[in-house]
């Protein structure tokens, strides 16, 4: 079985889940919705999606905040199956407009600073333009008034 991203007559982010197996079932009688089991699907990449959503629970992302507002509901593994079918859906959309994820509750400018501060105050001080211990900074002198 190809990748759904390979084949060109699957076209959706929602066939990409059903392809994998973590689409919810749907049972309806008499007008109630019951819950369904999920159809068999790809059985590696769905045991690879589960593992990644177990994963996803316990970071600091927006995932995490997905599965705390499922599990209140759904209950454990109900919630894994939807943050896994949550995780396939935005795979497919990356990939298909060949993006990076970026996570919307990171500070991704905050973790390059931090990164790079120890290097960047390194260079200041090569070149001479961080203060030594000791010395004072000095005012700019005051601009001519014509």
């Amino acid at each position: 079985m190809t990748a759904p991203w390979k084949n060109t007559s699957v076209l959706s982010a929602v066939s990409s889940a059903t392809w994998a197996g973590l689409c919810p079932g749907n049972h309806e009688s008499a007008g109630k919705r019951k819950t369904g089991k999920t159809r068999k699907g790809n059985h590696a990449i769905r045991y690879l999606l589960c593992e990644a959503a177990n994963a996803a629970r316990r970071t600091n992302s927006a995932l995490r905040g997905k599965y705390q507002s499922l599990v209140v509901r759904k209950g454990h593994k109900k919630a894994l199956i939807a943050l896994a079918h949550h995780m396939i859906r935005t795979i497919f959309i990356l990939f298909t407009r060949r993006q990076a994820y970026r996570d919307p509750g990171i500070d991704y400018q905050a973790l390059v600073v931090k990164k790079n501060a120890p290097r960047w105050i390194q260079a200041l001080k090569k070149y001479g333009y961080w203060p030594r211990p000791g010395t004072t900074a000095r005012a700019p002198a005051p601009a001519s008034a014509h």
